[in-house]
């Protein structure tokens, strides 16, 4: 990957005309705007005309609505979402014409060799939430970080920041190797679990791939020193570890029941206090991440620690959505059996009278390969409400259904449509209820639709 890295790098040039395609998408906006900061001409195209493209289109970078081969003209490369394939009019037509495509992620990374401070979260779960917890410390600690979450952060009122200042934090991603395109100066790993098996073949090969990433760390790595399957990936590596085990050098101690508050140790002193607004071990382990990024970059612990009581949740992270009938609605992003036992046992500790999930699962490929545990965490919830599989970039070809997991969970309800599911949750709602919509596709339209 660093032959084609250092081959867009002498394309993102001041004066260079580049082209996005996707440009809309909530990785590929900041990015022209990233670019357009750094001199360079940039244009760009996208299905639908949304905020995203009018908030482009106002810091004059020229957008269009649609795809067509003339869209690129002028352009020395191209750089695509993962979405646009080699049969888009515009991919097809630079590749015609010899005109360079490139990945999104290698854009990124070139990008990232100008800071002094490329900080990249990774992780299989944890990203966007740790993410956002350290871009609330970066910004009270006033480093003017550029910023690219993969979620939406009230703080920013996007899922993006350009800044000023010599440290950018990335939202890295696994999948396809995405990762391994970054440079980064601290590279943090949450934990390692089998997923995006469409793409990887097992965990072994999961493991391999954070072990590179890790290793392409310039400077420093974080990594959860509870997490079993992370200290198998990096044996023989140098890294800070974070977590409750006694030999972790960043060590949460003393947490509450519902792991809100707690001291945080680093290297055996006391760095701050935490006070969480967000309940559950896992966020309590995406905290001590972001605590441990802040004390390695000399962020004062004081600063780290009321800037986390300010935070209140990434979107569609155990986000409050309002109350109906007496139920508390709430919307979670989780979508692998890992993130639903993490989100059950989180609001198990709220004491509901009853948890209703409705769960929509996201892939086909990753509802087979993980059948079973998802059987397995979804059978903890009192009620639970099976939505259609959302296929995202997939076809069905395995044949597979939430029919399929009804058949194993007792007293499950399946629901081909997402009025169907809001309509079931109406029916049942019940005052003392916490009701969960989860899932990483559009679940969320039916808890939204069931308050209106």
């Amino acid at each position: 990957m660093d032959n084609r890295n250092n081959l867009i790098k002498q394309y993102l040039r001041p004066g260079n005309h580049v082209h996005l395609v996707g440009i809309g998408g909530v990785s590929m906006r900041p990015l022209g705007l990233v670019l357009k900061g750094m001199g360079l001409t940039v244009t760009g195209s996208d299905m639908n005309a949304s905020v995203s493209t009018d908030e482009l289109i106002a810091q004059n970078i020229q957008v269009a609505i649609g795809h067509r081969a003339e869209n690129i003209a002028g352009a020395c490369c191209v750089i695509r979402t993962a979405a646009a394939h080699n049969d888009n009019p515009e991919i097809a037509a630079a590749r015609a014409a010899g005109i360079p495509v490139f990945e999104r992620a290698q854009a990124w990374g070139v990008i990232m060799q100008e800071y002094k401070n490329a900080i990249c979260v990774s992780g299989t779960h944890g990203k966007t939430t740790t993410t956002s917890m350290l871009t609330h410390i970066l910004m009270a600690a006033h480093k003017d970080p550029t910023v690219m979450i993969g979620g939406y952060l009230p703080l920013l009122h996007a899922g993006h920041r350009v800044g000023a200042g010599d440290t950018i934090l990335m939202e890295s991603c696994e999948y396809c190797d995405s990762f391994l395109n970054f440079y980064p100066t601290l590279a943090v790993i949450l934990n390692i679990e089998a997923d995006h098996l469409d793409y990887f073949e097992g965990l072994s090969q999961i493991e391999h791939s954070f072990r590179e990433f890790a290793e392409l760390a310039t400077d420093r790595i974080l990594a959860n020193g509870d997490d079993t399957n992370t200290v198998e990936a990096l044996d023989g590596l140098n890294y800070v570890s974070f977590g409750f085990g006694e030999k972790n050098r960043v060590r949460g101690v003393r947490p509450s029941a519902d792991w809100r508050q707690m001291d945080v140790e680093c290297d055996g002193n006391v760095y701050c206090h935490l006070e969480l607004s967000v309940i559950g071990k896992h966020n309590a382990l995406n905290a001590l991440a972001a605590v441990g990024a802040a004390w390695m970059m000399g962020v004062p612990g004081d600063v780290a620690a009321e800037s986390l009581r300010e935070f209140h949740g990434a979107d569609r992270r155990q986000q409050f959505k309002g109350t109906y009938n007496g139920a508390d609605i709430y919307d979670d992003y989780a979508h692998h059996p890992g993130e639903l036992a993490a989100t059950i046992e989180a609001v198990r500790a709220m004491n509901p009278k009853r948890l209703v999930l409705a769960f929509q699962p996201h892939t086909y490929s990753r509802t087979k390969a993980l059948f079973s545990d998802f059987v397995r965490e979804l059978k903890k919830a009192d009620v639970v409400v099976l939505a259609e599989i959302y296929a995202a970039r997939e076809r069905n070809t395995i044949g597979i259904s939430s029919r399929d997991l009804q058949k194993e969970i007792p007293g499950s309800v399946y629901c081909e449509t997402l009025p169907e599911v809001t309509e079931y949750l109406r029916k049942i709602a019940q005052p003392g209820d916490v009701i969960f919509t989860v899932g990483a596709g559009d679940i969320y339209r039916a808890g939204e639709a069931l308050l209106k």
